[in-house]
């Protein structure tokens, strides 16, 4: 081949080369990422662990991932879900293979499936106060209230239904109980305003309308007047485990089942342990151990005292009204008779009362199955109660002041070993030992008596008091006071001494009531 031909093929062989270069930048080349130098252009992507592919923007992985998910759970009903952890490796490259993205998709989808982890049931969540159950529907729900409604609503007279409640932002789902023959009379009812002659003619009727004639006995509806839930119930809608859905019946058992609620009670007249043990139902033995101020069934009680005590209450309280007739026997309310001269420890009963007969009509309301109130709305008395009359004293008793500051009490009330030659062996008063010269002050406001040398006392002083009571004071070194002479609680009336059969200085105080000497510290404030 001469140079000519040489150089010519060699040219051939340069424009053939060339242009495949060009058909291959034309139709190969948008499968890798263009040549740039701004920074990372390619990811390598991996799902949990495993790769799934390169893409060319973070942007990108993303949103296959958000693919691969909805295309995971599109099947099933139920929220389901899988782990899912996205990483990117980065790079900068000239050139580089890039996947597609439903090729990606597709992987990632492979990988989820592979990590499936639970699935989650759509749920209603039930909260009522403290308490919380989750059941599979709001069929479920309904079922639960309406068992709880229809303990007390024994003609199923009402329904439940669920509303969004107003005084939450989010939403959340609360109980309405409606009635069903007013709900049936509303649908039944279609009633056009009245105009021209019609409304004339009822304006003419409504104004000669007869009086209404007094209801009697038979006049009243009797039964179910209204019931609604004593709890607020919040109900919202989640996604949860099938192992943490609890069952309708089960469900039902917990919300309607007593349970033993503690509660505060206040100790009236004439209660015992034994008789509010009786009266809750609760051993008496579990009523001493669940109150750490009582030791025993000996211990004493006090009204006014608070204790725990156990009530049956279930987790959903229901409130209602009901419209009872029945007949009963009943007291009269006790009159009183105020006696402006009687101290108000002093009464006596006037008249006697007996029992009386009434028919009655009243509206009761209840909670659970204990009784909250009534309104009487018809009562007929078959014979009247006889009251019972009782006239009782307005004047508050004056009260007894220790009649020394300090001193020790050195003798008491009562039987005793006779301190010295001349003394009682028992004692008519108490002592306390006290120096001479301390002063003694009137134990309550009277009149002074008898001031002077009173043998075995030494000097002494009584006193007459308004409730008939009298005081006396003995063994005193001087004396303030003179018979005939009034005197207010607390004023100064002698000087503490040793006089008379006394073994040291000291003050001898007595109380006598109707004459006779009474215990002072019974009486003392």
């Amino acid at each position: 081949m001469s140079f000519k031909g040489i150089k010519k093929f060699r040219i051939g062989l340069l424009q053939g080369t060339v242009q495949a270069v060009i058909i291959w930048v034309i139709f190969i080349l948008p499968i890798f990422t263009p040549v740039k130098s701004s920074g990372n252009n390619i990811f390598k992507v991996s799902l949990n662990g495993v790769y799934v592919g390169t893409l060319a923007s973070e942007q990108s992985a993303r949103k296959s991932l958000r693919d691969a998910r909805r295309l995971f759970a599109k099947d099933s009903e139920e929220l389901v879900l899988a782990d899912a952890s996205l990483t990117m490796e980065a790079d900068d490259v000239l050139v580089g293979e890039i996947d597609s993205r439903k090729t990606v998709t597709a992987k990632m989808l492979e990988v989820l499936k592979g990590n499936e982890s639970e699935t989650l049931e759509r749920s209603y969540t039930v909260k009522i106060n403290k308490y919380s159950v989750n059941l599979s529907s709001k069929d479920d729900v309904l079922a639960l209230l309406q068992t709880a409604l229809g303990k007390y609503d024994t003609e199923n007279a009402y329904s439940v239904e669920l509303v969004t409640d107003p005084t939450r932002e989010v939403n959340v789902l609360t109980s309405n109980v409606v009635s069903n023959e007013e709900v049936e009379a509303k649908q039944a009812q279609v009633k056009f305003p009245e105009a021209g002659i019609d409304q004339a003619i009822s304006d003419i009727f409504e104004e000669i309308k007869p009086l209404i004639e007094e209801k009697s006995f038979d006049d009243y509806k009797l039964g179910l007047m209204n019931i609604d839930f004593g709890d607020k119930i919040e109900v919202v809608e989640s996604y949860l485990p099938s192992s943490e859905i609890t069952d309708l019946n089960t469900a039902i058992d917990e919300v309607t089942k007593d349970q033993e609620t503690p509660q505060i009670y206040e100790i009236q007249s004439g209660d015992t342990l034994g008789l509010i043990a009786e009266k809750f139902g609760i051993p008496l033995a579990d009523l001493i151990a669940m109150n750490e101020t009582i030791d025993n069934e000996e211990s004493t009680i006090r009204i006014g005292d608070e204790i725990i005590v156990t009530v049956p209450e279930p987790e959903l309280s229901v409130v209602y009204t009901k419209q009872e007739y029945y007949e009963e026997d009943y007291e009269a309310d006790v009159i009183y008779r105020d006696n402006n001269s009687w101290y108000t420890t002093h009464s006596e009963v006037v008249q006697e009362p007996s029992s009386g007969h009434r028919k009655v009509v009243a509206l009761i309301n209840y909670e659970n199955n204990g009784e909250t109130g009534r309104d009487i709305q018809k009562e007929e008395v078959t014979y009247e109660a006889v009251p019972k009359i009782v006239e009782r004293g307005t004047i508050v008793p004056p009260t007894y002041i220790k009649p020394i500051s300090g001193g020790r009490l050195s003798s008491g009330f009562g039987r005793r070993k006779s301190p010295t030659k001349g003394a009682s062996s028992y004692h008519k008063g108490i002592d306390w030992a006290t120096p001479v010269g301390t002063a003694v002050m009137a134990s309550n406001g009277g009149v002074v008596t008898r001031a002077g040398w009173g043998r075995g006392y030494g000097y002494v002083v009584y006193i007459s008091h308004s409730d008939g009571r009298e005081t006396r004071y003995g063994h005193l070194s001087k004396i303030l006071v003179k018979p005939g002479q009034s005197v207010t609680q607390g004023q100064k009336i002698a000087l503490s001494g040793n006089t008379g059969v006394s073994t040291g200085a000291h003050l001898h105080f007595e109380i006598l009531i109707g004459g006779s000497q009474v215990n002072p510290l019974d009486y003392l404030n």
